[in-house]
C-alpha cells in the first residue's frame, strides 16, 4: 500500500510539478474511498535531491549507442565527465537516449534505504530521453515513462516518444533542407494536419498528469496500463492517441472512472 508519493520537479519550467501534485491529490483521495489517502510532497529534481558519486558512470553505462544495438554504455573519461557536468547543470542534458531500465536501477540505488520500499512512490519528472529495448523488432523505442521504483516520467519523451503524423516528419525534413534548422512550432502547427505535442508545449503539464498517475496506480494495483484509449492510464504510441487519452474528455474509462471519480 502506498502511503506517500514524492514527486520530483523537472529541470524544465514548462512542467508544473505543483499543479500535477494537486490533480493527483484529488484522484488519490477519491480512490481512498474514505480511508486516509497517500500524502503527496513535491521535491526538487531527483538528481539534486539524491546525488551520488557513482551516478555519472551509471548514466554513461546506460547510454544507447545505436538504435539497433542492444548493448549500451560508453564509459570513456570524456563521457563520464560530460555526465558529471549534466548532473550539475541540467541545461546540458539532451541529445542522448538512455536505457530507461538501467537508469531506473541507478536511481533506485541512490534512494536512502528507508525510502526505497514500496510504501513511498517516488516519481521523477525527468529531463532526459529514455527508451526500452523491443525484443519484437530488435530496436530501441523512446518512452514517456518507465514504471517501478522510482518511476521515471520523461518530459522530452512526451514530445519524442509517440509517433507524430507522417506529414510532420516530411515538413520537418523539407524545412531542414531549405533553412538548415528545425521549423518553428507555428510552422508545423499551421502546415501539418493532425494534433501533436512539441517541445515546451503549453499542454505539457496537463498531459503529464496521467503519466504520473500511471506510476502510482502501478505500485498500488500492479496494473501497468489500461487498454482503453479514452483513459488517462492508456499507453499511447501515437500523438493522436496521447491527446485523446490525456487532454480530452472523458478522463477515464468506466472502470477507472469508478476508482478515481
Amino acid at each position: 500500500m502506498v502511503d506517500r508519493v514524492t514527486l520530483y520537479r523537472a529541470p524544465s519550467t514548462v512542467a508544473d510539478a505543483e499543479e500535477i501534485a494537486d490533480w493527483l491529490r484529488d484522484r488519490l483521495a477519491a480512490a481512498a474511498d474514505g480511508d486516509d489517502p497517500p500524502s503527496i510532497v513535491v521535491e526538487d529534481r531527483f538528481l539534486d535531491r539524491h546525488r551520488r558519486d557513482e551516478l555519472p558512470e551509471r548514466f554513461a553505462q546506460a547510454r544507447v549507442l545505436s538504435p539497433y544495438d542492444r548493448e549500451t554504455g560508453n564509459t570513456m573519461l570524456g563521457i563520464v565527465r560530460y555526465e558529471e557536468r549534466a548532473l550539475a547543470d541540467p541545461e546540458r542534458e539532451g541529445g542522448v537516449l538512455y536505457d530507461g531500465v538501467r537508469v531506473q536501477r541507478a536511481l533506485n540505488a541512490a534512494l536512502p534505504p528507508d525510502e526505497s520500499g514500496l510504501s513511498t512512490a517516488h516519481v521523477a519528472l525527468f529531463g532526459r530521453a529514455i527508451g526500452t529495448w523491443g525484443d519484437h523488432d530488435g530496436r530501441w523505442h523512446k518512452r514517456v515513462n518507465v514504471l517501478g521504483q522510482p518511476a521515471i516520467v520523461s518530459v522530452p519523451g512526451l514530445y519524442e516518444a509517440p509517433a507524430k503524423p507522417e506529414a510532420y516528419y516530411k515538413e520537418k525534413q523539407r524545412h531542414a533542407l531549405v533553412s538548415g534548422d528545425t521549423p518553428p512550432r507555428e510552422v508545423l502547427e499551421n502546415q501539418v494536419d493532425g494534433e501533436f505535442l512539441i517541445e515546451n508545449d503549453p499542454r505539457t503539464t496537463d498531459a503529464l498528469k496521467g503519466y504520473v498517475l500511471q506510476a502510482v496506480h502501478y505500485l498500488e494495483t500492479g496494473e501497468a496500463f489500461c487498454e482503453d484509449d479514452r483513459c488517462r492510464l492508456f499507453n499511447a504510441h501515437y500523438h493522436e492517441d496521447l491527446i485523446g487519452a490525456q487532454l480530452r474528455a472523458p478522463e477515464f474509462c468506466p472502470e477507472h472512472a469508478e476508482r478515481y471519480r
